[in-house]
């Protein structure tokens, strides 16, 4: 595998996604990315490795050059496989399609529309700490931090509360099972019934909403659909699945991953806990420092240079937001958690026309999540401290797959 080399000289690099021990800890091996130009390396296709903040700024802000349409090899599997059955959605879309897609959902995720649901969120993590409180010890992945986010997003889109947990399990599975895609061969069955599953339920779900509409946001987007012709049948469909995925998955890492960087930073979590007022810095901070998304993928539209080196057109390209999140030139002593970091420009969101459409929501969420936890238990802490962190199975989207946690 090219670039699957030590790390040992400074022209060395390793850069191996189906590695368990690079996918539990890939920090280890970025500086040697942000030591130079982008490197080249082999997935199943040439593709570019792009790691240094203002290389990855330059990619993510031309989309002209530089597509998230995916190559054609991708786009057959996830056809196939993928829980978007091959309908375009804002993730691997242009302008002007892009444009149409993104602005139909813009209303709902305004400043304002985000403010507004403050209280139902501070209540739902309430009660989900009433029963953790019951307990003594906790798993923080299933017991909070998993579930808030999807009682959230499926409460936008108007989902059965019986139904939030079939949800979170149907995320998590497709998830997991997208690994298989780095190896350039098909996820794996599972991930198929696992997405027809989900797209039925999401169907049935699309077609009650236009006998009886509601006040949700699956309503909005069906009458979007049939009012305006706006959003095609199968758009429709996919961007609600979109949605949903996009909606708790990242929002469930923050807190994980955040949680986990306080835990193993007493000094820090002693000055978030004697100055609450700190959180929505230490949530930018605990986003930098430990990206719920390490890397998002580009397709070179037309031969370019890129930092340095040439990139053909049709190329893959990595854009490694993580990398980037820990570059010196941009961030100074950048492998310190800092919860006062200012100022803090990290692509954690992404950056450009593509700029993550929920991070008003995930800040706001992560940051009643982590006051509430400390607020209620003063003394939260590891259950087993010396034990080696747990990761699922996918590098592009990095979340523990459980953490247990003492209340006492």
């Amino acid at each position: 595998m090219a670039g699957a080399a030590s790390p040992q000289a400074s022209n060395d690099f390793y850069f191996n996604p189906i590695d368990p021990s690079f996918r539990d800890n890939p920090y280890p091996h970025y500086p040697a990315l942000l030591l130079g130009a982008p490197r080249k390396f082999n997935v199943f296709i040439p593709t570019t490795l792009v790691a240094r903040y203002d290389d990855c700024l330059a990619v993510l802000r031309d989309p002209e050059r530089f597509s998230s349409r995916p190559p054609a090899m991708l786009q057959q599997l996830r056809a196939e496989f993928g829980p978007f059955a091959g309908a375009t959605t804002m993730l691997d879309s242009d302008p002007p399609v892009h444009t149409r897609l993104r602005r139909l959902v813009n209303r709902a995720f305004t400043s304002r529309r985000v403010k507004d649901m403050e209280p139902r969120i501070r209540a739902i993590a309430s009660d989900l700490l009433d029963r953790i409180a019951r307990k003594g010890e906790f798993d923080l992945m299933n017991d909070f931090a998993g579930p808030l986010p999807v009682i959230v997003i499926a409460e936008m889109l108007g989902v059965p509360a019986e139904e939030h947990a079939q949800f979170k399990t149907w995320s998590n599975q497709i998830i997991e099972g997208g690994r298989g895609s780095f190896r350039g061969v098909a996820p794996g069955e599972q991930v198929k019934t696992t997405s027809n599953e989900l797209r039925s339920y999401l169907a049935n779900q699309i077609e009650h909403r236009r006998g009886v509409p509601g006040e949700d946001l699956i309503t909005a987007l069906v009458q979007a659909h049939d009012e305006g012709g706006a959003l095609a049948a199968d758009e429709l469909l996919a961007f609600v699945v979109l949605l949903l995925l996009a909606g708790n998955e990242t929002t469930t890492n923050l807190i994980g991953n955040g949680t986990l960087a306080l835990m193993r930073h007493p000094d820090q979590l002693s000055r978030l806990r004697g100055d609450l007022s700190l959180v929505p810095t230490a949530i930018d901070e605990m986003l930098r420092f430990d990206s719920p998304v390490q890397s998002t993928v580009r397709t070179c539209a037309v031969a370019a240079n890129v930092g340095g080196t040439e990139v053909a057109a049709g190329e893959l390209m990595f854009v490694i937001l993580a990398a980037a999140n820990h570059d010196p030139g941009q961030f100074p002593n950048p492998d310190t958690f800092e919860v006062t970091r200012t100022p803090n420009d990290h692509l954690a969101f992404g950056e450009g026309i593509h700029f993550c459409l929920g991070a008003n929501l995930a800040r706001m969420e992560g940051a009643i999540a982590i006051s509430l936890m400390l607020e209620r238990f003063a003394k939260l802490r590891l259950a087993n401290p010396d034990a080696p962190p747990a990761y699922r199975g996918s590098y592009l989207l990095r979340g523990l797959k459980e953490l247990p946690m003492a209340t006492t």
